[in-house]
């Protein structure tokens, strides 16, 4: 199965292969996103999941997002995208998507939005070689020339190049090779450039043109907070708390029950005696206290 996740642009660097080559990489910070919500075909006409990603303050959400991610039990998320899935049933709302969905070798498709480069030329927008510089012309060298016929068909056809706004518009780069996953940073590199500047948000897919990699495994919900005690926990809370009543009085008979230095009734003779130093004869309890030394 194919899957998709959101990243952000880091920047540009370099790593070098086994064989010593420089290969020219893009960090990509690719997740973790959080599963916001599980769309079906039966229910809302098509397979999707909705991913959050990046959270942000709560002061700076409105309140129909905030009872959307409460419901999710998420934080607030800056980016909040949905991508579209072959077989929902294997994600629910709570799961985490990282990168380890992608690994090294993988062929990815990215999506971004280019930098912007203002109002451009038709030399600079649509690569035009541009006129002659001599031979009598004048302030039309950059020029874009015609725009089309005479009466007929007095018009412009549509998508005719000319100047206008320059970047800014959704691109996707196709077939870029995983060079390296560092999972435990929640990075990618991927080799050559993508769209967009420093920390744009990207769209990281496997590509359309390959076969689908082998599964992948897909975290499970974050546990909630307060969890059930496991059974044998359970059953030694039990055994070390304290009990009242008869039951308690039975089990711990009272220290002034019996004189001390003598065994209590539930012990066999001999055991828990502590021998006195100086014993008294037996029959010095029948003494007075005028007989007494």
């Amino acid at each position: 199965m194919k899957h998709s996740i959101l990243g952000r642009k880091l920047g540009m660097s370099q790593v070098f292969d086994q064989q010593g080559n420089a290969i020219t990489v893009t960090i990509i910070q690719a997740g973790p996103c959080r599963i916001l919500q599980v769309k079906t075909a039966a229910a809302d006409g098509y397979n999707a999941i909705q991913l959050g990603f990046v959270d942000k303050k709560e002061k700076h959400t409105n309140r129909p997002s905030m009872g959307h991610f409460k419901k999710a039990g998420s934080l607030p998320q800056r980016f909040v995208r949905e991508v579209r899935v072959s077989d929902p049933t294997m994600f629910s709302v709570g799961q985490v998507l990282t990168s380890g969905l992608f690994l090294r070798g993988d062929s990815v498709d990215i999506t971004g939005t280019s930098k912007g480069k203002g109002y451009a030329g038709v030399m600079k927008r649509h690569g035009f070689k541009g006129f002659v510089k001599t031979h009598g012309t004048h302030e039309s060298d950059r020029g874009g020339g015609s725009i089309g016929q005479a009466s007929d068909p007095s018009r412009t056809f549509r998508g005719m190049k000319m100047a206008g706004q320059m970047g800014g518009d959704t691109v996707t780069v196709q077939n870029l090779r995983v060079v390296d996953n560092r999972e435990s940073e929640n990075l990618l590199l991927v080799k050559g450039p993508v769209p967009g500047g420093k920390n744009d948000l990207l769209v990281i897919r496997h590509s359309v043109k390959k076969p689908a990699p082998p599964e992948r495994k897909v975290e499970a919900p974050a546990a909630a907070e307060t969890e059930e005690p496991a059974p044998g926990e359970a059953m030694e809370e039990k055994d070390t708390a304290p009990e009242t009543g008869a039951g308690a009085a039975e089990q711990h008979p009272a220290e002034d029950s019996a004189p001390e230095g003598q065994p209590s009734e539930e012990t066999s003779p001999g055991e828990g005696e502590i021998p006195a130093v100086d014993q008294a004869p037996e029959n010095a309890g029948d003494q007075t206290e005028e007989e007494k030394p």
